[in-house]
């Protein structure tokens, strides 16, 4: 059994403001992700026809929307998918976003619109730019779900397995580190995974195949590491043993395969 390493969820105290990892992980996520996005679309060379899908002004104006889509997509994701009778009585409880619950699923849904929308406002190729964002999303998840272990919430189910952890809120017994587990597969394996596809197999000269690769790994990634995470107490198991996750991340690897079907059934450009 390893030890839980106790760090203390707030990074800085700035008098009487508390500034905590998980609100470091949003930032540093989207940051991070503005960055390696201004630099992909310096490479024309990557992209169809040697031209990037926008501007690094245009990935600037982006940031405002997608950190709308995120947090706003987030939240209610949340609050439909995982506990709705409960905010349903206490609407109010929805803006306390401070209070933690945050769906992936729901901010990805808020990141497609934003996609959409800005796209149209500008003119541009949906399909490459949302390869481009989906090329850096990984960052953001990896950073959040270290945020994750940080907290010690999300953990994992009770195991003997010499990874367990016995968390400060989890009661007694070991339990997987379910938060790294995520942290590697969906994080920094996709990461890594989408750029060597986009820059080394040409995979973003193809519109869609990055944003269909992501959603096929991102699915499958997903839906293995529920069977090591400890299901929400609020829903718990659903029927079978399946979770709110696999549900979830089932329709994104579907989605995903079909656009790399389009996308590989095109003339590369």
């Amino acid at each position: 059994m390893l030890e839980f390493p106790r760090i203390d969820p707030v990074a800085l105290h700035i008098g009487p403001l508390l500034i905590r990892w998980y609100a470091l992980a949003y930032l540093g996520g989207i940051l991070l992700g503005w960055a390696y996005a201004d630099r992909l679309v310096r490479k024309p060379a990557l992209w169809p026809q040697g031209k990037a899908p926008c501007t690094p002004d245009q990935i600037s104006d982006f940031v405002t929307w997608v950190t709308l889509g995120i947090i706003l997509g987030g939240r209610l994701g949340y609050v439909l998918f995982y506990n709705a009778q409960y905010y349903l009585f206490n609407p109010l409880e929805i803006l306390k976003v401070w209070q933690g619950g945050m769906s992936f699923h729901g901010g990805l849904i808020g990141v497609l619109l934003a996609i959409v929308i800005f796209t149209r406002r500008n003119s541009l190729t949906a399909g490459s730019f949302a390869d481009l964002i989906a090329s850096v999303v990984p960052i953001g998840l990896l950073l959040g779900r270290l945020a994750n272990f940080i907290n010690g919430e999300l953990w994992g189910r009770v195991t003997t397995a010499p990874a367990g952890m016995v968390f400060p809120d989890g009661g007694p017994l070991p339990r997987h580190p379910s938060q790294l587990y995520e942290a590697g597969l969906e994080g920094l394996a996709l990461l890594l995974l989408l750029f060597v596809a986009g820059q080394y197999w040409r995979g973003l000269s193809r519109p869609w195949l990055i944003t269909g690769l992501f959603g096929i790994c991102y699915g499958a990634a997903r839906i293995f590491a529920e069977i090591f995470r400890e299901p929400d107490a609020q829903i718990g198991f659903l029927t079978g043993g399946v979770t709110m996750g696999m549900v979830l991340s089932l329709p994104l690897l579907l989605g995903g395969a079909a656009l790399m079907t389009v996308a590989l059934r095109k003339r590369t450009a």
